[in-house]
């Protein structure tokens, strides 16, 4: 058998080939998997549409905005507690464990109400503008900030005696809010694709910032250590911004029909729910650098989702759906009917 002579160029082309494929393979292993899977399936049951989840971390009581009522699921055990009825079109809820108090903004009615945490019952109500949606507590100014979709406004309520001690005119239509536990709150304003950030005290507005390359944010999140916003976007991006200047450090595709994220400062990952039926886990390496560590596959319409900090799971919200209305002049393109009953709670983690 004859002996061929491998020419140089050939070594070398291989030896690249090898080093490529090494570093492709080294590519791969730093995005391991995130390991979330969908652990449980709580059946809620009822019937209408569904909005914010919130978490009261010491009762573990998770709130759930659903329709006429505010669902109450302890997540620890998976049992239903005893619902607040009567309701009028919910939004969200609000939690200010060191006043022992909660607040539910109440769309249909433009009220929210105010609640007892540790017997869940109602003691008052208190009015707003239109349509108020995302509402937010901030500890330091003991005051509840309720976003009117209806009204671009928010109405600042003294969450110690319920009483509204003023009006913030943001100048577009907000959406979700947090705080920055130092006197500012950031919100969305999905029609202006802009983030408004206005003194708790003072109610001044003192930021406007685009989201730019993010179009129409609806759901925010803050890394309160690091100073970053997170704003999710209905042109399929999450965006990353400096809460002090707003730079934006970062945008990262997500997937279709978003309207929640949330931030697990212990992990590093980030969370954003889309209503196509995903839900996008990204990975912060530093506070100025990001990646996409996985896309998890959850359910269709799980659009809305929430955090447990304390064991890292994440619950989603969501229905089976029936097939949509005939289309009208009034509503030409309709949403898919919701089948009564199906309501349920899904919880993905490790």
């Amino acid at each position: 058998m004859s002996k061929k002579k491998i020419s140089p160029g050939l070594v070398a082309t291989c030896l690249g080939t090898v080093i490529m494929i090494a570093l492709n393979s080294s590519v791969i292993l730093a995005q391991k998997p995130s390991g979330y899977h969908l652990l449980k399936k709580i059946v809620i049951g009822g019937e209408g549409s569904w909005d914010y989840l919130t978490l009261d971390v010491q009762t573990r009581r998770l709130y759930i905005a659903h329709s006429a009522v505010v669902e109450v699921l302890n997540v620890d055990t998976g049992v239903n507690g005893k619902p607040m009825t009567n309701m009028h079109g919910v939004h969200g809820v609000a939690l200010a464990p060191d006043l022992g108090r909660g607040f539910i903004s109440n769309g249909r009615s433009a009220t929210v109400s105010i609640f007892d945490l540790k017997t869940g019952k109602i003691s008052g109500e208190v009015p707003t503008g239109k349509n108020p949606d995302a509402i937010t507590y901030d500890e330091p100014t003991h005051r509840v900030f309720a976003f009117n979709a209806g009204s671009d406004s928010a109405t600042v309520i003294d969450a110690s005696n319920g009483k509204v001690v003023g009006t913030v005119d943001l100048g577009g239509g907000p959406e979700f809010s947090v705080p920055d536990g130092k006197g500012m709150i950031f919100v969305n304003l999905e029609d202006k694709s802009e983030i408004v950030g206005f003194d708790a005290r003072t109610l001044e507005i003192k930021h406007r910032w685009p989201v730019a390359p993010g179009e129409g944010p609806s759901g925010l999140a803050i890394d309160l250590k690091n100073r970053r916003l997170f704003s999710v976007c209905g042109n399929k991006q999450l965006v990353v911004m400096d809460a002090d200047n707003g730079k934006v450090i970062a945008s990262l595709p997500i997937g279709g029909g978003v309207d929640a994220v949330r931030f697990d400062p212990s992990t590093g990952l980030l969370f954003s729910s889309n209503g196509e039926g995903t839900l996008t886990v990204i990975h912060q390496d530093r506070s100025d650098k990001y990646r996409i560590q996985e896309t998890v596959v959850t359910v269709r319409g799980a659009r809305t989702l929430e955090l447990d900090p304390k064991t890292h799971r994440v619950f989603l919200a969501t229905a089976e759906f029936g097939p949509a209305p005939a289309a009208t002049k009034e509503k030409p393109r309709p949403r898919p009917t919701i089948v009564p009953g199906t309501f349920m709670i899904l919880e993905f983690g490790k």
